[in-house]
């Protein structure tokens, strides 16, 4: 296999390809001499369209794509940071060479007539499997419903035309990768709605040995999305949160380079809310993930996320 021939395998769905489009436009601007082919595959959490649980949860993304890399079928995996469990480590054997430089964190609200989240009368039914966004939803809109709505964003959109709800929550960068902002009413404000761990970050997976690779690799990454995305996940590991655990938090590289990281920890119903903020200081970015870990740890996030069933 010549060595300037990268192969990149993603899951298969439109999103996927497009963010796959993106990563090969940015190692052809960087590196002319680099030929990149797709290995497209159909993950576990594509083929089941119930609760994510039932299939070991957010790992039903990846892991196909993870076989692939580690059986050599593949150099290269894309992933969306927020669908790579950080309750347990990377497969064995493999690394994030790069962070791509983050795209919007926000989630849209997707209604036919125009309206708004604030507008929406009682009993509207919203799309949606996320238990952060239901829980956020329940917490300051619980005169809405929401109804169980799995799939990728064209297909999410499909079901709404065909009235199997009355209005959709999708991310705004997901909207973004396959051309459809056309379709957005309001995007919505991260205190109204706090994104997942990770959004908006594309994460480059290697093979540890493959180290010219890497290097290669990591030329694409972004500073400010790894330091992000590193304080983020540690937070996540930190607390243990598996696909049921109503989560939500993002970190930010304020004006001064200086880090800050939001988190939140709800029960799905959004009775409780439980909240932390702080600045990073002299803390690297994992320090500041398990500090804020911490301080959500101190006011009962153990004892709220292991009370929910998985």
């Amino acid at each position: 296999m010549p060595s300037d021939l990268i192969r990149i395998v993603s899951r298969d769905s439109p999103m996927a390809l497009a963010q796959v489009e993106r990563v090969r436009a940015e190692l052809t601007a960087l590196h002319p001499g680099i030929t990149t082919t797709v290995l497209p595959v159909k993950t576990t959490g594509d083929k089941w369209m119930g609760d994510l649980s039932a299939v070991e949860g957010k790992g039903a993304f990846t892991k196909e794509v993870d076989a692939a890399l580690l059986a050599g079928e593949a150099d290269l995996a894309v992933h969306c940071v927020k669908d790579v469990p950080a309750d347990r480590p990377l497969p064995a054997g493999t690394t994030f060479a790069a962070f791509l430089k983050r795209d919007d964190i926000r989630d849209a609200l997707i209604h036919p007539g125009g309206l708004t989240l604030d507008e929406l009368p009682p009993g509207t039914r919203i799309g949606t499997s996320s238990v952060r966004r239901i829980a956020q939803l329940a917490a300051s809109h619980p005169h809405l419903e929401c109804v169980p709505m799995r799939g990728n964003a064209n297909r999410r959109l499909e079901k709404l035309a065909a009235s199997e709800a009355d209005a959709l929550l999708l991310a705004v960068a997901g909207l973004e990768r396959i051309g459809r902002t056309d379709v957005i009413t309001e995007i919505l404000p991260t205190d109204v709605m706090m994104p997942p761990i990770g959004a908006g970050v594309l994460a480059l997976q290697c093979r540890e040995g493959d180290t010219d690779l890497i290097s290669t690799i990591s030329d694409l990454g972004d500073r400010d999305a790894y330091r992000e995305t590193q304080a983020e996940r540690m937070l996540l590991h930190v607390l243990q949160g598996h696909c049921n655990s109503p989560i939500a938090g993002f970190a930010r590289g304020e004006r001064g380079g200086e880090l800050s990281l939001r988190a939140c920890v709800f029960t799905p119903d959004g009775k409780i809310v439980l909240n932390a903020h702080e600045w990073a200081g002299r803390l690297d970015p994992a320090t500041l993930g398990t500090s804020v870990a911490v301080s959500l740890l101190r006011q009962g996030a153990r004892e709220l996320i292991d009370g929910i069933p998985h």
